[in-house]
């Protein structure tokens, strides 16, 4: 049996209709691929250019809740700096495809994971300034008034800071429910769950968090070094936004670390960590004073929430490579906080 299409186009035609989203027919559809499960296709009508976003086919029971939340997002941006796709409409009746969708404006450029064309490819002026683009893109989101969101979410982030440390141990012990997992075996994560627990920023400040921030969540425009638009909110929550710069240089590309060697050939000009770091706190006006507990906790997090699929490996329900690659990326990524845990000593 196979499973239908992801995309109705008959019935999102007469949606779009309904809702004055272009005229005409629906033309030029083709799927955009991309790190998540949720399912992504660029079309065009009378015109113009649209991206249609739904839940994977398999629902999981928030996924719709999810996509809501997305949205809601998106329309909270319309009238700030930050660079996003224009939300141009929801459809949260479940009888036109089953879930919650919307369409966005499509966004025209590139993103550095898949490609980096001319002039920027041979330019490492170009590429510091992409670099820093990036990092105005989360210090301009970091402004942006978290109430925009509604006082519910708003309430909701109440002891956000006191809740990062206690979840993701909680998380990684709850793998030993899977067969087979033969537990962590991850070297140095104990010990920078305790420094995270004694490090704790005493006071933070409430803003919006995009939950997954990394050059694979950028578009750049393809005629100047600069972000046109950051993608794939669903993280996206009320929080202390210093930890999508956490994740940022969690992830930013090391030529020193097989898991962003290739990114890091490709943009061999970007700016060093003290310069984003000092980059970031004058664009958002944030306190960077204790910004180094952020970056450890998003390797923490990342490192357990990759070692989950290892464990899934190990439990045959992912594939043996991939489970056996995140497990050394999570490795990584503990190396790298223990590297501002233990400053002066030597990791791995």
């Amino acid at each position: 049996m196979t499973d239908p299409d992801p995309v109705d186009v008959a019935t999102l035609t007469a949606w779009l209709d309904r809702n004055e989203v272009g005229t005409g027919p629906v033309t030029d559809l083709f799927a955009l691929t991309g790190g998540t499960q949720n399912i992504l296709a660029r079309f065009s009508r009378g015109g113009a250019d649209y991206v249609f976003r739904r839940p994977p086919l398999h629902k999981r029971s928030n996924s719709d809740e999810t996509m809501r939340r997305e949205a809601r997002l998106l329309a909270a941006l319309a009238d700030s700096a930050v660079p996003h796709p224009r939300l141009v409409s929801v459809c949260d009746d479940l009888d036109v495809l089953g879930c919650v969708f919307f369409v966005m404006a499509a966004v025209d450029g590139f993103t550095a994971t898949t490609e980096v064309p001319e002039p920027f490819a041979s330019s490492p002026d170009l590429q510091h300034a992409m670099g820093l683009s990036v990092v105005d893109g989360a210090a301009t989101l970091a402004q942006v008034d978290p109430a925009l969101l509604g006082q519910a979410q708003l309430a909701r982030a109440d002891g956000w800071i006191e809740r990062q440390v206690d979840r993701w141990p909680r998380q990684l012990d709850s793998y030993h429910e899977l067969d087979g997992w033969p537990g962590p075996e991850l070297d140095g994560v104990d010990e920078i769950g305790r420094w995270l627990d004694a490090h704790r920023p005493a006071q933070w400040r409430k803003g919006i968090i995009h939950g997954d921030y990394h050059f694979g969540n950028v578009i750049f425009h393809r005629d100047r070094p600069a972000v046109a638009a950051i993608v794939d909110w669903e993280l996206g929550t009320v929080g202390d936004p210093l930890l999508d710069l956490g994740h940022l240089l969690a992830t930013w590309p090391d030529p020193t670390e097989s898991r962003t060697v290739g990114l890091a050939r490709r943009l061999d000009g970007l700016p060093a960590r003290a310069e984003v770091i000092a980059r970031y706190g004058a664009v958002s006006g944030r306190d960077m004073s204790e910004f180094d507990w952020y970056q450890v906790l998003a390797c923490y997090r990342l490192a357990i929430i990759l070692e989950g699929t290892h464990a899934r490996a190990c439990a045959g329900k992912a594939d043996a490579a991939l489970g056996r690659r995140f497990h050394g990326v999570s490795q990584a990524l503990l190396d790298q906080a223990l590297r501002l845990v233990r400053p002066s000593s030597e990791t791995r």
